[in-house]
């Protein structure tokens, strides 16, 4: 049975999309789509995450805050639709990564104003990760093992609870001290939630490799791409986050 740790890519996922493929005899999804679609994905993102730096730089940090919001929350309800509506995919994985980008680009003009040059050390690091672990995963050095699944998925869950309390501790006033200090515990926290969104890309190449082979609809190459950018905007965030940390204990 194949497990994700990504919660955009279930076991059943492409078991149900497979059925659906059947009923409509549309075309098969392929590999190459969902890395077409992946990269379509990404302009629509970086399209939207350079309009709020670029108003961010030019009007300060304040005047995106709504654009963050909106980005925020609108990404996160299109993506609970992408989720359950599957079939939506090539209309809301756009529109995810549309407003995604509006939360990423003012989010990163913040931690830019902060310590300048860290965002593009971020970015940097973000695709070579990406790019280190699909080489790693197409030779065969990496391979998706259920021991490797059920590992990544019991971390992700379990980091993912870690934030829901800290969120919930922040509206009283208090937090989880070490996800946001520059200490030790603090560093060695960002680098193992780095390791695990890691881990989920290989899980999501495995994921969407699966699907290929098994006559997935084509619908899901946006669902796929959708997943894998899930993933990156993760990966992203925490090592943006690691950074800032080690650049504050330099300060």
């Amino acid at each position: 049975m194949m497990r994700s740790a990504n919660p955009t890519l279930s076991d059943k996922t492409f078991l149900d999309a497979a059925r659906m493929l059947r009923e409509a005899h549309s075309d098969p999804m392929t590999i190459d789509g969902t890395v077409n679609k992946s990269g379509l994905l990404l302009a629509a993102l970086l399209l939207t995450a350079g309009f709020t730096w670029n108003r961010a730089f030019t009007g300060g940090a304040a005047s995106v805050q709504g654009l963050m919001l909106v980005g925020v929350f609108g990404g996160l309800i299109f993506a609970i639709v992408t989720i359950f509506k599957k079939e939506w995919a090539p209309f809301t994985a756009p529109a995810y990564a549309l407003l995604e980008g509006l939360a990423l680009g003012g989010i990163s003009a913040r931690f830019e104003m902060m310590f300048p040059g860290i965002v593009i050390q971020a970015v940097s690091l973000t695709f070579a990760t990406l790019f280190a672990l699909l080489m790693a995963y197409k030779s065969g050095w990496i391979r998706a093992t259920e021991n490797f699944k059920l590992m990544v998925f019991s971390a992700t869950g379990g980091i993912f609870v870690l934030y829901l309390v800290n969120f919930a501790m922040r509206m009283f006033g208090a937090r989880v001290p070490f996800i946001h200090e520059s200490g030790l515990l603090g560093i060695g926290f960002s680098l193992f939630v780095v390791a695990i969104a890691s881990a989920n890309l290989v899980l999501d190449f495995d994921f969407i490799e699966n699907g290929a082979e098994r006559g997935a609809p084509k619908f899901m190459e946006w669902y796929g791409a959708f997943g894998l950018m899930v993933t990156l905007v993760w990966l992203y965030l925490e090592i943006l986050h690691l950074l800032a940390k080690l650049q504050s204990r330099r300060d």
